[in-house]
C-alpha cells in the first residue's frame, strides 16, 4: 500500500459484497479466491474489513480473523441449509434474501458506526447476483443522509448474468468497475463505462515452487512433452482446442502428454469423445482407493501413469504447491480460452516460471513470444506450431520465464490495493465523499 495514500485504515473501512467466498461451500470459481485473497489483502494492510458471502451453513454466522481486522459474514445460511451442493444453488433465493436483509445489517453494524468514528466506509460488490443490493443499499443510504460518508463500486468480473442487472439505476448510484479491458469494452456496449481495476495474485505464489515435486514430475514425464491445462469442462476454455493440438503435435512426431484437471461439467465427456475419436489415448487417473489426499498421494499417481498414454484426465482436486509445481514443470501450460475476462490461471502459472499458452482477450498482462504465448486464433495448428517453436528455442524459453515471473510480479494484491486506493482517492474527489486524514 502507498505511504502517500490519503485513504488509510484511519480514515476508512472496506466492505466486500459477494455470492462466493472463502468457505468451500462458497467457491465455484475464481470469484471467491478474489474475495478472499483481495479482503485478507486489506486487511493485512490495516483496514478494518467486512466480508458478506453465502456462507457455509454448518459454520458460524460470523467470524473474525487477523486481529478482528477480517470478519467473514456467512449470509444466507438459513436457506443453504436446504441446498448442500453449494452457493449456486437455490441461488434465486439466496439472491432475494441478499436483497431484502443485508442492507439494513451492513449500514447499522458496519457504516453507521464508522462514520461515528470519522471514518468513510468503501463498499465493493461483485458481479450480478450483488448489482440489486448495491443498489438498495444506496437507496437507503441516501434515505438516512449517508451516503456522502460511502463510496460504493460494483464490479464486473465477466459477463454472466447482465441481462439481469438493470444498468441506469447501477450506473447512477455508484461507480462501475471491470477486472479488464477487455470486460471494459464489452461494458461499453451496454451505455456505461467502467474504471479498470485488475485481478491480482497473493504475493506467496511468487515463491519459489517446491522443487523436489518438480524434480519428480520432470522424471516421471521425461519421455514425453508435457502439456498441462486445468479449468472447467467449458467450451469457452477451448479445451477441444487443445485436444485437436495434441493430435496435430503427435502426427508431427512429437510425444505429447496432456494433463487435465477438469470441473464437474458434463461438457467433459465431450471432450474425452473427441480425444478418443481422434486416436488419443486417455486415462482417469483417481486416487488409489482409502489414500489419503496429500501431496505425496498425488505425486505417486501421476509417477503411475501409463507409459503409452496421451492424455491423463486428473479425477482429484490439486492442491496449490503441487499445482505450482506443475506450472513449472510443464513445458506449455494451456491457457487458450476463447473468452477469458482475465484469465488468473495464466497469470499463476507465470508466477511459477510456467510458459503458458493465453487467449487474447482479457488477459491484459500477456505479450506473446515475450512473457507468454498468445493464441490468436481458433485453430488447433496455432497452438501445435507454436509448442514446436518453443521447444525448438532453449534461450526464447528461458527469457519468456524470465519475463513472466517479472510480469506476475506486478500483479500481487498488494500491488492492486495500492492501485485501488488512488482510484478510489479520484472517485471521493468526484463525489463529494469527505476524506479526514489519516
Amino acid at each position: 500500500m502507498s505511504q502517500n495514500s490519503l485513504i488509510s485504515p484511519q480514515n476508512a473501512v472496506f466492505v466486500l459484497i459477494s455470492f462466493e467466498g472463502p468457505d468451500r461451500y462458497s467457491q465455484a470459481g475464481g470469484l471467491g479466491v478474489r474475495v478472499s485473497e483481495l479482503s485478507k489483502t486489506l486487511a493485512e494492510a490495516g483496514f478494518q474489513t467486512h466480508l458478506y458471502f453465502v456462507g457455509d451453513p454448518n459454520e458460524n454466522p460470523e467470524e473474525q480473523l487477523l486481529d478482528g481486522r477480517l470478519v467473514l459474514h456467512r449470509w444466507s445460511q438459513w436457506i443453504s441449509k436446504y441446498y448442500p451442493k453449494g452457493v449456486y444453488q437455490g441461488e434465486w433465493e439466496k439472491k432475494s434474501d441478499f436483497d431484502n436483509s443485508l442492507p439494513e445489517d451492513l449500514i447499522e453494524g458496519v457504516v453507521r458506526p464508522a462514520v461515528n468514528d470519522g471514518k468513510i466506509t468503501v463498499i465493493m460488490s461483485e458481479d450480478w447476483h450483488t448489482a440489486d443490493v448495491t443498489i438498495a443499499i444506496s437507496d437507503l443510504l441516501y434515505y438516512l443522509g449517508l451516503r456522502d460518508k460511502v463510496i460504493i463500486l460494483w464490479n464486473a468480473n465477466n459477463p454472466m448474468g447482465f441481462e439481469h442487472i438493470n444498468w441506469g439505476r447501477l450506473d447512477f448510484v455508484c461507480q462501475l468497475t471491470a477486472v479488464s479491458k477487455y470486460m471494459k469494452h464489452e461494458m461499453w456496449k451496454l451505455g456505461v463505462n467502467p474504471i479498470v481495476i485488475p485481478n491480482g495474485i497473493p504475493g506467496r505464489l511468487l515463491d519459489a515452487p517446491n522443487e523436489e515435486y518438480a524434480t519428480r514430475l520432470r522424471d516421471a514425464f521425461k519421455e514425453w512433452t508435457l502439456l498441462f491445462k486445468i479449468g472447467r469442462w467449458d467450451p469457452d476454455k477451448r479445451w477441444n482446442m487443445a485436444i485437436e493440438a495434441l493430435a496435430h503435435l503427435k502426427r508431427m512426431g512429437v510425444n505429447p502428454l496432456l494433463l487435465a484437471r477438469g470441473g464437474a461439467e458434463p461438457y467433459e465427456g465431450e471432450v474425452i469423445a473427441l480425444a478418443e475419436n481422434l486416436g488419443l489415448k486417455t486415462q482417469a487417473l483417481y486416487l488409489p482407493d482409502g489414500a489419503q489426499p496429500a501431496s505425496e498421494t498425488y505425486l505417486q499417481a501421476l509417477e503411475s501413469v501409463d507409459a503409452d498414454v496421451d492424455m491423463i484426465n486428473l479425477k482429484f482436486f490439486v492442491e496449490e504447491e503441487l499445482l505450482r509445481a506443475i506450472y513449472r514443470s510443464a513445458d506449455c501450460v494451456l491457457a487458450n480460452s476463447g473468452m477469458e475476462p482475465f484469465g488468473i490461471v495464466g497469470l499463476e502459472a507465470m508466477a511459477a516460471d510456467g510458459i503458458v499458452f493465453t487467449g487474447a482477450t482479457g488477459e491484459d498482462y500477456a505479450r506473446t513470444f515475450e512473457n507468454a504465448v498468445v493464441i490468436e486464433s481458433d485453430d488447433a495448428i496455432e497452438i501445435a506450431h507454436y509448442v514446436l517453436r518453443i521447444l525448438a528455442d532453449e534461450e526464447l524459453r528461458k527469457s519468456i520465464r524470465r519475463a513472466a515471473r517479472q510480469t506476475a510480479e506486478r500483479y500481487t494484491w498488494d500491488k492492486i490495493v495500492a492501485e485501488l486506493l488512488t482510484k478510489l482517492e479520484y472517485i471521493a474527489m468526484r463525489d463529494g465523499v469527505g476524506i479526514e486524514p489519516g
